[in-house]
């Protein structure tokens, strides 16, 4: 069990170093340079994430809230709420990021070319959209979370070591999980089809060049990069959102958190927004070069 913790916590500090890099990129990109619209997409993905593990990796707010004494009570509804909302907005901007890509590398000839140009210009008004439906919506849950207590009552599940979940009435219950599933089937919907339509155009363009071009050149192109990254990160991103939405459905329907359990979806949970940066750098030829950059100059002033 003390082996697994260590593992959460070379977990929390790898992805809260990697997202951090990545964001210090892109605002450095948005600030300085001439930014893709993809640029503020991940930006506001990589932001979300790093916020993911501050404060719902056990590593900021506690910390936090224990010097400043702040009531139990306060601090779990705080850090769940910051956590179902970050959870939402990563679902949500991972779609949009899918959605965005293929619109991007879609055929001047096809229907989805009429929409690159009012995607750049609405691109705001949709980060503002989601936004506020996660703030708004994840808002009714901090009704039902308070600190633990020791008094057994058959109406609270301890989901960490501080705080409880509190039986909420039947209709809110049922309103809220159809709300969230219909939200999440429909958004994951989206990115498998997104995803299907970019392997399809990556197959045919594949295609194309062996009659116009060589192999190393179609390997070489930033925006088959790109796809292939995205696509990498859209299928990890189902997977485990699938594997957790089946952990909490079950923990919630029998109403029962094993402590087990709890550390194995906080894995799952955790898993995306650690690899996600670490694909994105990799994948992103502007990180590349200037990392090489660095490491020449850095070699040449060692020597």
């Amino acid at each position: 069990m003390f082996a697994f913790k260590n593992v959460l916590y070379f977990q929390a500090g790898l992805g809260v170093l990697a997202n951090m890099f990545l964001l210090c990129f892109y605002i450095f990109i948005l600030i300085g340079h001439r930014p893709k619209p993809m640029d503020l997409i991940s930006c506001q993905l990589s932001f979300i994430h790093m916020m993911m593990f501050l404060t719902g990796g056990d590593l900021l707010l506690t910390d936090i809230f224990a010097s400043l004494n702040i009531d139990n009570d306060f601090k779990c509804k705080a850090t769940f709420y910051i956590s179902r909302v970050t959870r939402g907005l990563s679902i949500c901007t991972t779609c949009l990021l899918s959605v965005f890509q293929a619109v991007t590398i879609s055929p001047n000839t096809s229907v989805l070319a009429n929409f690159k140009q009012k995607l750049k210009k609405y691109m705001i008004y949709v980060f503002l959209c989601i936004w506020s439906f996660n703030l708004s919506y994840s808002s009714n849950r901090i009704f039902y979370v308070r600190g633990f207590t020791n008094v057994s009552e058959t109406n609270q599940m301890q989901v960490t070591e501080s705080c409880s979940l509190f039986r909420m009435n039947y209709i809110i219950r049922v309103f809220i999980f159809t709300v969230t599933t219909s939200r999440d089937v429909f958004l994951v919907g989206v990115m498998l089809i997104t995803s299907t339509y970019m392997v399809i155009i990556l197959c045919r363009h594949q295609k194309q060049c062996k009659h116009l071009h060589s192999i190393s050149h179609l390997r070489a192109s930033p925006e088959k990069r790109a796809t292939q990254a995205i696509l990498l990160l859209v299928i990890f991103f189902v997977v485990m959102y699938w594997v957790d939405f089946v952990i909490s459905t079950i923990s919630v329907l029998l109403w029962m958190y094993d402590p087990v359990i709890l550390r194995v979806q906080k894995f799952v949970m955790y898993a995306f927004p650690t690899i996600s940066p670490l694909v994105q750098i990799s994948s992103d030829n502007r990180i590349i070069i200037m990392l090489k950059n660095m490491h020449s100059k850095h070699h040449q002033r060692f020597f």
